[in-house]
């Protein structure tokens, strides 16, 4: 599997600009009836030649977005994912940052919060726009039939494609347009509304952006799942015992790296690839107990990048029930 737009990632040497730029460029895994992701166009970063200039200003004094991202180096991807949107829709040359985590309120109890609202500096009607970053695993066998979401699960097995996709179709997609949000907005809003025409605001715009990568089984075979876009990221996940036969089919001179949260996004730079050996070391000693799934990014030549995530022999340890229709 290459990595999105090769050319423009491997510009960027900087981690963090890094998956910035992956950020711009990967496709969503699934298409929704919302509307998707703000596109490179509205960003105001379509050309590949700003594109990189846009980078390279980053690289020469990348002091601002370290700033930004430092509080969420140690912790989730989630919310590592959502201050790179921030500082995205903040800094590009396309978008203005309106507001970000936006907690709303019915009394004392919590409805739930708005991850992002920003506008267009050629259109600056407000957006609302809610982001996730997902890595999910596919069963060959689980429930639902071969094409369901239910059947893609995170590594822990917590949480599951179908939870998340409804999860964010049922309740999140749809807070900004409750009365409560409304409230909420409006200081926001005001300046935006003063159209001179009478009745309510229009509702608000609506987007999603959901990047991530889908790994396949190695040793299975299993179809897409429903709504997924044509040109997802995928990889390949294989049990700790078929790790052996998995390397025997590999070029001589396979290179890889051990990816660590929450640098999951961009793959690293080929010059910071280790021999397999080392990779291989690695992971027999942390298979020796009960342990967590591993990332590995593998290159070579002949063969491009792969994902590959390699899990205990007897994950999952659970599996996470269907959504309730």
């Amino acid at each position: 599997m290459a990595p999105p737009a090769c050319g423009l990632l491997d510009h960027c040497h900087h981690p963090l600009v890094r998956d910035l730029a992956w950020l711009v460029l990967v496709p969503d895994l699934i298409a929704m009836s919302w509307t998707g992701r703000p596109s490179r166009r509205e960003l105001g970063l379509d050309d590949d030649g700003q594109l990189a200039a846009w980078l390279d200003a980053l690289e020469a004094a990348p002091d601002t977005l370290e700033a930004h991202l430092a509080p969420a180096l140690k912790g989730r991807m989630g919310l590592y994912h959502e201050r790179l949107w921030q500082f995205l829709l903040a800094e590009a040359p396309g978008t203005r940052l309106l507001a970000h985590n936006l907690r709303i309120h019915q009394g004392k109890r919590t409805l739930g919060e708005l991850d992002l609202l920003y506008s267009r500096r050629d259109a600056p009607s407000p957006v609302h726009l809610e982001v996730a970053i997902k890595f999910y695993l596919g069963l060959p066998q689980g429930p639902g039939s071969p094409d369901s979401q239910a059947r893609w699960i995170g590594p822990g097995g917590a949480d599951s494609l179908a939870a998340k996709r409804e999860h964010l179709h049922r309740h999140q997609l749809r807070l900004a347009g409750s009365p409560e949000a409304r409230e909420a907005l409006a200081p926001l809003l005001s300046p935006f509304s003063s159209s001179g025409l009478d009745g309510p605001a229009p509702p608000m715009a609506v987007r999603l952006a959901i990047p991530g990568v889908l790994f396949y089984p190695w040793h299975a075979s299993l179809p897409a799942p429903r709504e997924a876009t044509t040109d997802h990221l995928q990889g390949r996940w294989l049990f700790a015992r078929e790790w052996h036969r998995l390397r025997d089919g590999l070029p001589p001179g396979t290179r890889g790296a051990w990816l660590h949260k929450p640098h999951w996004l961009a793959l690293p730079r080929r010059e910071a690839l280790a021999p397999l050996r080392d990779l291989e070391a690695r992971l027999a000693q942390h298979f020796t107990a009960p342990a967590s799934p591993v990332q590995l990014a593998l290159w070579h030549v002949d063969m491009g990048w792969q994902r590959i995530f390699v899990v205990a022999d007897d994950w999952p340890r659970q599996i996470p029930l269907p959504p309730r229709p």
